[in-house]
Formats: C-alpha cells, structure tokens, sequence
C-alpha cells in the first residue's frame, strides 16, 4: 500500500472516529493536552482484571491526533495492560502507517501518551522516561 492509502485512512479515522466518546463506567481515565498545538484528549479504558475491555477517547484536535486515537483504540481493545505499557511511537507507526515527521510526531502520540499513563496510574506505577518523551 502506498502512503496515500494510509493517509486516507488516517483522515476517514479522523472523519469517522471509532470510539469516540466519554465512558461513564471507566475503571481509569486520563487526560493529555499538546501544548504546542492545543490538541486535547481523555482517554478512557473499562478493564476486566488486567486486560482492556473497553477504550474510548474524547477531544478535539487535528486530523493526526484524533485519527490516530481512532485506531489505537481499535488496536487496544482486548489487549492486556502490559502490552500497553509496552508500546512505543514505533508500534503506533504501524498502526497509523504513516510517520508523521518530528513536528507532528506529539499530535500522533498524544493518545497513546494518555492511555500508557493511565494503565501506569491505575497500576500505582511511575511514569517512565519513554512514556513522558511520547
């Protein structure tokens, strides 16, 4: 697939958000603001134990930011807290397929940001160096 392909999808992610919207039941939630653009999110997870059930965003931002949170919540459901906290800006590269260069690189990673600091406070863990880099 070229990177058109990737960017439409980004921008249909963007257009037509999958899971987009505020959980009233959440077992943790989390929010993230880029300071340098003004993109803000809240992240939200229902856990079974320690695996994700459920995970939603809310916010507002550009097409990068909320597409991307679009499909890493897609990506995330099912999987198991430690897998988060596993992930890096690489990991979420595959799954948006596009890099977005070092200027936009904070808009594609917010969301993941909040959601790997959200499972470290939910499991009374510090936030670590390559999480407050995202």
């Amino acid at each position: 697939m070229g990177l058109d392909i990737y960017a439409e999808q980004l921008i249909q992610n963007y257009e037509h958000p999958s899971n987009k919207r505020a959980m009233d039941d959440a077992s943790i939630s989390m929010g993230e603001e880029n300071v340098s653009c003004g993109d803000v999110i809240t992240v939200y997870m229902k856990l079974n134990g320690n695996t994700i059930e459920d995970v939603s965003f809310d916010g507002s931002g550009c097409v990068i930011s909320m597409g991307s949170a679009s499909m890493l919540t897609d990506e995330l459901k099912g999987k198991t807290l430690a897998q988060l906290e596993k992930m890096s800006y690489r990991d979420l590269l595959e799954i948006i397929g596009i890099d977005p260069g070092p200027v936009r690189m904070h808009c594609a990673t917010l969301s993941l940001r909040a959601l790997k600091k959200a499972a470290l406070a939910f499991e009374h863990k510090p936030v670590d160096t390559e999480t407050k880099e995202l």
